[in-house]
Parts: C-alpha cells; structure tokens; sequence
C-alpha cells in the first residue's frame, strides 16, 4: 500500500515523489505518513537523484493530516492480516503516540537537510502538514490557482511537521504568528507577496516550469550544491565565525572537484559544462 501512497519517478536526474490519496486531497493518513518518511529516506540516499520535486496528485498539493482517519494502531487493527500477539504492540499511552508521530516528523527533517535541491510543485489546497513541507523546500513553484492556510487552530492542534520552524525563518515571526493563530486562507498571489512563492506561473504551466527549474538544478554541480545548502542552512542558527569557517571549509573542499575544473574549463571555452558529481 504505502508504495501506491507515494509514487517514486527518477528521470534524468530529477526524483519526482507524489503524494497520491487524490480522493482525499492528499491528506496524510497513518499509511502515508509512514511512507513519505520512508520515500524521503530513499531519496537522501539515491545519488542517482541531483534533485527531488514533492508534489501532489489530482488536484491539491497536501490537504494536512486526515482527521478523519483512525490511528495507525486501530487501523492496523481492523486490517484483515491476522492480528499480531498483544506483547508486540506499542502500548497506547501519550508516550508512543509522541514517539510515533515524532518518528514520521522525520520526513520534513530529511526534506530540509537532504543534500540536494528540493522543489515544491504545488497546486491547488496546501493545508498544515503541506505549509510544513512547502516550506521546508529550497524552492515552491506555484499554480496560480493554489491556496494557503495553516488550518491547524481550527481544529484545536498546535501545529507539526516543523510549521513553526519553517514558516518563521521563511516568512519571519510575525507573519508566521498571523498565519498559525488566525489560519487565514491565502490565494497564490498573496502567498507571493509575502514571500512564500519561488515561481508563480500558469496552472496548465505548472509542471513544465517546475521541470524547468528542476532540469537546471539537476544540470549543475552536486556536490558545490551540497556544500552550498550546508551553508545556507547552517547561516540560520549559526554565528557569523562559524558560518565564515564552514564557508572557508566548504569553498576549499568545493575547489578541489572535479566539476570546479570542468566549471573553469567550460568558462574559458563558452560553453555549457558538464558536471559528473566528482
């Protein structure tokens, strides 16, 4: 099931995971929750992959978590495989359900610090959990017909998924409060005015330019890339002595690539070049 929940497509590059319960506008139950944290595991170990688009099937991005949907240990439970012996259940207290979803939250942390650029292609509802995973992305293309909202305070959650962490140090701590208290519904344009968007284009457009831009990151230099998102991460908690050493540290390390050679030589011959990874 979970490989039906979270469709996988590495083309030239370019890992594509959908979020696929278009039924339900993509609303993570307990088998997807499982299976993004298991897809994004897959795709920080998939060298193969220069770069990761999320996106969502049918017509919304991420409608948040499935309220609607039983806990994964129910739902296990009514399954038609044969129960398991009680002594090999994780007991039903706050503790587990805190280590639970806590083990999924996994997902949007290895989103975040995969060492390759991430995409959000998003149209359509992009609800709590889909905000978190927007914005946990180097880059959001956005149809013009998508919409925002945090959501989580209209039904009585203080919000997951790294919502606060994100959406502060994407949109700042005020508009972030705004967001999370009041869970206003923002139209595409106003997600751009306030900075949430990379690209806002043309719903029928919407996945050619998210491939645009995925085609381009995907023809650059992997590991200058990983270097430059340990950077860019780190300059957001980080001092200023020791972003200047990490940068000091990485800008050598990234001089002695292979593709900084090719990048020169390519330079000098006005040409494209051609990055390997080395």
């Amino acid at each position: 099931m979970s490989e039906d929940l979270l469709l996988e497509k590495l083309e030239d590059g370019v890992l594509t995971l959908t979020l696929n319960r278009p039924e339900r506008l993509n609303a993570l139950n307990p088998p997807l929750l499982r299976a993004l944290r298991e897809g994004m595991e897959r795709a920080s170990r998939n060298h193969a992959a220069r770069v990761v688009v999320i996106a969502g099937a049918g017509r919304a991005f991420c409608a948040g978590g499935d309220i609607a949907g039983k806990p994964e240990k129910k739902a296990e439970e009514s399954s038609d495989a044969a129960p398991a012996p009680r002594k090999e259940r994780a007991p039903d207290n706050v503790a587990s359900r805190i280590d639970w979803l806590r083990g999924n939250m996994e997902a949007v942390r290895l989103l975040y610090q995969m060492d390759k650029p991430t995409i959000a292609m998003i149209r359509g509802a992009t609800v709590s959990v889909g905000m978190a995973l927007a914005a946990a992305c180097d880059f959001r293309v956005v149809s013009e017909n998508a919409s925002f909202t945090t959501g989580f305070a209209k039904v009585g959650f203080s919000g997951d998924y790294g919502a606060s962490y994100f959406l502060t140090r994407l949109l700042g701590s005020a508009k972030t409060r705004e967001l999370m208290f009041l869970s206003d519904m923002l139209d595409a344009s106003e997600a751009q005015r306030i900075g949430l968007v990379s690209r806002l284009v043309a719903d029928a457009e919407l996945e050619a330019q998210t491939q645009v831009l995925a085609r381009r990151l995907a023809d650059g230099p992997p590991l200058t890339y990983r270097f430059m998102k340990k950077n860019l991460n780190a300059a957001v908690d980080g001092s200023l002595e020791q972003i200047l050493d990490m940068e000091a540290t990485h800008m050598v390390l990234s001089s002695l690539t292979s593709d900084q050679r090719e990048a020169v030589k390519a330079f000098m011959e006005k040409r494209k070049p051609q990055f390997s990874g080395t």
